[in-house]
């Protein structure tokens, strides 16, 4: 394994990491005659000379550096010694680990602590890796941990820079072979054709998307921008609108071969990396362009940056963060930072700091989200939508469809259909959605994962385009019920109900395809899961069995980063109870919520699932350490209630929302915690065929 963690002693003598001999000339002649404000600690005295005679030499200062945002970059390599690799640094580009990925073109860094990089070393190839920033230093690309798009059906070829349209789940990548862009969905894998094509005039190395105008900008090897307007709402297959030829103040277009650009979006504003000849380690430029929105044709630049004192020659990457500027610089093996790209002259202008490393391909950064599942609010929160699957005895039009309601429980507002027998659904930070299945003869299943379908999609269906699944043999899912997302972990819990193979399964988030799962939760005594709801606060699982008990498995990630694959009976069993009496049969836990800042549980009870008028929903308080007779505090249920068969629930953190399958409702308790126990009526009710599952859309 290569760039093991080492010291910061060691580091200055690797060639992945900047040198001190090196950065001291650079840095010492930038703030001689460059750079205001650079400024190091001063030398210590030389000795003092005999009368009459000069000194000797002080002991050179430390260099200056300046002031960068703090954060965690991503750095990918493409030389070789080290193609393939990863390096994670801080802002100053000194080495925290590296990841070996397998890849070697442009990265994007998703929200959810996924890294995706394009490679071109082999056969052209996307690959997802997940979890990033918790696995252990040189962790490898894992076909049980992560995912590809690679394959004749993908038409990829040499794909380079990428831009991600968040809101809509698309991953947008230049293939600079196939002279095109290429248009996945987000959560795709495997040997699968793209959503759409956009055929290129020249091959294209790089693009930006601007989210809010759906504007994209592809940088050309021909020295041009191709700008395209309206591109995901017009199906991504348009002609450009506009041809952005970078020029000088005469009009000449000075544009070579663009590879690096970056869209400032609050300004309007390209900036653009031209490596000139890739031969030559002397010709590269930096271009800035004012009106980007709007720009057409031979458009002079506000400012230009290129000679010897810039060390630019290959210029194959950049990253934009505010108006500091991190250039790629991979034929002179440098990280060039500009921290003010936008203000000052055109000319040969050093670089403000310098890190060495060797042949640098591609830049991202960090950056994490600080929303929460929403199977773990830890504030009352807004709701949008609530989503519904549907799963009667025989199949009809709702078979396989995720409905979503509006927030009142008045009316539905979108539709999606995964062409599947559903179970249970849920959806992750981002509005993808995960659903369990299984077949009709029972004796296969497996997960759904369905690209931004809380967000957008209304109407759409399962396409290997833009979604994928997790099924087959080594799953072990024939009879998946309960799931539930741990964003942050990069997580999935299944519910597995079947006798052969019970347990709650843990899959990666990024898995896909007939995958293993990464651990099994085992409850003892044969007990058979439902449902899970896993804290990720706590990292602790709480799973709801039909014998009408909870099991609590503690520690649970922590003991799966640590190589535990199995853990064989619970922590804690918690039996609900009255006045210190277990609950009597038939008792059968499907639902199950925790609340992390009241410590409460709540839990549904279907009774004898023949029994359409029994149902029950239970609030167990101090629910986190609790364990064996454990009373209930605040118990509905009664004709009033209308429970029978209470399948799912999920907690908004003030209200209750629950999928009433016998009765064919969904429901909404508001103010939960705070009920009297009894039997109440709902507060809000929907008519629906057989839910089976609910899952609420939270405004963010």
């Amino acid at each position: 394994m290569r760039n093991q963690h080492t010291s910061a002693a060691s580091q200055q003598l690797t060639p992945s990491t900047h040198s001190n001999a090196i950065k001291l000339s650079i840095i010492a002649l930038a703030c001689a005659g460059l750079i205001a404000g650079c400024s190091g600690d001063d030398g210590s005295d030389g000795a003092p000379g005999a009368d009459g005679a000069p000194g000797s030499d002080g002991n050179d200062g430390e260099d200056g550096r300046p002031a960068l945002s703090a954060g965690t970059l991503l750095r990918a390599n493409n030389g070789s010694d080290n193609a393939g690799t990863v390096d994670v640094t801080n802002e100053y580009g000194e080495l925290l680990y590296t990841l070996e990925t397998t890849n070697n073109q442009g990265l994007v860094y998703g929200h959810q602590d996924q890294l995706i990089q394009a490679g071109d070393a082999d056969t052209g190839s996307i690959k997802t890796l997940c979890a990033t920033s918790l696995r252990a230093q040189n962790n490898g690309f894992s076909s049980t941990w992560d995912r590809a798009i690679s394959g004749p059906n993908s038409t990829l070829v040499n794909p380079k820079g990428m831009t991600l349209a968040s809101a809509h789940g698309i991953l947008l990548v230049a293939d600079f072979g196939a002279m095109q862009i290429s248009a996945f969905g987000a959560m795709a894998s495997g040997d699968n054709t793209p959503i759409a094509v956009t055929a290129t005039d020249a091959a294209p190395w790089d693009l930006a998307y601007d989210d809010i105008n759906d504007r994209l900008y592809a940088a050309l090897t021909n020295g041009t921008v191709a700008v395209y307007d309206n591109y995901i709402a017009s199906g991504m297959t348009a002609t450009p609108a506009r041809t952005i030829v970078p020029s000088d103040s005469n009009g000449d277009a000075i544009g070579v071969n663009l590879h690096g650009i970056a869209f400032d979006g609050s300004q309007n504003r390209l900036v653009l990396s031209d490596v000139g000849s890739a031969q030559s380690p002397d010709d590269g430029a930096l271009f800035v362009i004012e009106g980007a929105a709007m720009a057409d044709g031979n458009t002079p630049v506000s400012r230009m940056i290129a000679g010897p004192s810039t060390r630019l020659g290959n210029p194959v990457d950049i990253l934009l963060e505010g108006a500091t500027l991190r250039v790629a610089e991979k034929s002179n093996d440098a990280i060039l930072v500009y921290t003010n790209i936008f203000n000052g002259a055109s000319g040969d202008i050093a670089p403000d700091f310098v890190t060495m490393t060797s042949k640098p391909e591609s830049l991202a950064r960090k950056q994490h989200t600080t929303h929460l599942d929403a199977s773990d609010i830890d504030r009352p929160a807004t709701v949008r939508g609530v989503a519904v699957s549907s799963n009667p005895g025989t199949a009809g039009p709702t078979t396989g469809m995720i409905a979503q309601l509006n927030a009142p429980l008045s009316a539905m507002s979108m539709g999606f259909d995964t062409q599947a027998t559903i179970e249970s659904v849920t959806f992750d930070i981002e509005g993808n959605g995960y659903a369990t299945f299984d077949s009709s003869d029972g004796s296969s299943g497996g997960i759904i994962i369905a690209n931004r379908i809380a967000n957008t999609r209304d109407n759409g269906m399962f396409t290997l385009s833009q979604d994928r699944m997790v099924s087959g043999t080594n799953t072990t899912l024939t009879s998946p019920k309960g799931i539930d997302i741990a964003s942050k972990q990069g997580l999935v819990f299944v519910a597995e109900f079947s006798t052969s193979n019970r347990g709650v399964k843990v899959f990666s988030r990024c898995a896909s395809g007939n995958v293993a799962p990464l651990m099994t939760l085992l409850p003892a005594n044969d007990a058979r899961p439902w449902d899970v709801d896993y804290d990720a606060q706590s990292d602790r699982a709480f799973v709801a069995l039909t014998n009408g008990t909870i099991a609590v498995f503690d520690e649970v990630s922590a003991k799966m980063y640590g190589g535990m694959s199995t853990l064989a009976g619970e922590d804690r069993l918690i039996v609900p109870a009255m006045s210190g009496m277990a609950v009597a049969a038939p008792t059968n836990i499907h639902g199950i919520d925790y609340d992390p800042v009241s410590d409460a549980l709540i839990v549904t009870d279907v009774g004898s699932a023949a029994d359409a008028t029994d149902g029950k929903i239970y609030v167990l308080n101090s629910a986190a350490m609790a364990s064996g007779l454990t009373n209930i505090d605040i118990a509905i249920s009664g004709p009033n209630s209308m429970l029978g068969n209470p399948v799912d629930i999920m907690f908004s953190g003030r209200d209750l929302y629950l999928a009433e399958k016998s009765n064919g409702l969904v429901m909404r308790w508001d103010n939960i915690l705070n009920r009297a126990s009894g039997d109440v009526s709902a507060d809000a009710s929907y008519a629906f065929v057989a839910p089976e599952s609910i899952a609420l859309v939270l405004q963010k």
